[in-house]
């Protein structure tokens, strides 16, 4: 039997592998692209983006990460993100501190239901709120993972594969297959789906690594007819022993994080303007360092988000503190603006939907806030 520890560290490779892809025809040629980036694991928000205060020495001590890239007069940032901080002095790169979606039990498999489906009780929902978000402004799409990603799944017209090791026929023998069937047979409208598949990803010969997938990505959202949408998942951020500060696990997990953003810029070109990028976790990491200079399960984090469609270079926080009587249970980060907030009005920018439309069909009206106006260029 599989443990819960060997399932959270082995799962990172089959997702990394199999990084999805959601694939939906643009309606017009300056379309915007959003690009959800899944840190599984409970990403530490406060190791990647540590207010500049005294008291987060003394609890942690060992971890502590030093040789920060400057951002505010109150926060810094982890040196492995210099990607990010080059995007950052240039008005394209943004945080929300002190967030997290509403969930306190800090289990790993309720949370990443939850940080999945944007409901409030675990296992009780079968779609994901991105699948519903582009179900509700009217999109279709492709995503590449087996089985479909909760995050995706909706009642849309959705398709999913897996990248096959075998050769594929080019996109043009299957046009010439296609235009062999009548207009609207069913096999012609597969074919039709499987031509939407970025080639790269369907031959043997294509890389699967993450930042390799996330150029082939790139080169496809940037495309005027290409996809609008593109998840990736990445494991490992569950960092019990050994967190390490400016170097170490932590540190590593950020730099892959941080290719990813640089690739991901890289190869959009000129699309990089109209695209948005933003993280998700499931929680945060306690405050204080345990006995094996790791932490354990949080509460509160930061949400990075990067690209052309930011409004401006800022940290956008009520910020909770660190003094104990201001902590989640006196021992967390507290959240201070529901996470889904964020994801309502990315997908409401993104989409150009309405934001109380996605408030009422997406959330179940839970109380959300518009940030918009606040943190997107619109």
């Amino acid at each position: 039997m599989i443990s819960r520890r060997t399932f959270l560290t082995s799962s990172m490779t089959v997702t990394l592998l199999g990084s999805p892809i959601f694939s939906a025809l643009a309606e017009k040629r300056n379309k915007r692209n959003l690009v959800v980036i899944s840190l599984r694991g409970g990403m530490d928000g406060l190791s990647a983006v540590p207010p500049i205060d005294p008291k987060l020495e003394k609890f942690r001590p060992d971890i502590l990460v030093k040789k920060t890239l400057p951002l505010t007069s109150d926060f810094s940032l982890h040196p492995s993100l210099k990607n990010f901080h080059v995007a950052w002095k240039q008005d394209n790169a943004a945080i929300v501190h002190s967030t997290n979606i509403p969930y306190t039990n800090r289990s790993h498999f309720e949370g990443q239901d939850l940080m999945e489906s944007g409901g409030l009780k675990p296992f009780a929902e079968y779609t994901g709120w991105l699948g519903r978000g582009m179900e509700t402004a009217g999109l279709e799409g492709l995503a590449i993972a087996l089985p479909m990603p909760l995050i995706l799944r909706s009642k849309a017209n959705l398709d999913n594969y897996f990248p096959t090791k075998l050769s594929t026929p080019s996109p043009e023998i299957m046009k010439r297959v296609a235009k062999t069937y009548p207009v609207n047979s069913n096999l012609k409208s597969t074919i039709e789906r499987v031509i939407m598949r970025p080639y790269s990803m369907l031959s043997g010969s294509g890389s699967r690594k993450a930042y390799r997938l996330a150029g082939a990505a790139a080169q496809a959202l940037a495309r005027a007819d290409g996809p609008r949408v593109a998840v990736f998942d990445m494991n490992g951020f569950d960092t019990h022993a050994a967190q390490g500060g400016s170097n170490g696990e932590h540190a590593d997990k950020l730099y892959n994080l941080d290719k990813i953003f640089g690739t991901l810029r890289k190869n959009l070109g000129s699309s990089f303007d109209n695209t948005l990028i933003v993280t998700l976790t499931e929680f945060g990491r306690k405050v204080e360092q345990n006995g094996g200079n790791g932490t354990e399960h949080g509460y509160g984090t930061a949400v990075l988000m990067m690209g052309g469609l930011i409004k401006k270079a800022q940290v956008y926080s009520d910020w909770a503190g660190l003094k104990r009587k201001d902590m989640f249970e006196g021992q967390d980060l507290n959240s201070t603006i529901d996470a889904r907030s964020i994801y309502c009005s990315a997908m409401a920018m993104a989409f150009e939907t309405d934001f109380e439309k996605l408030q009422r069909q997406v959330f179940w009206n839970n109380k959300l806030l518009n940030l918009q106006d606040k943190l997107f260029r619109l």
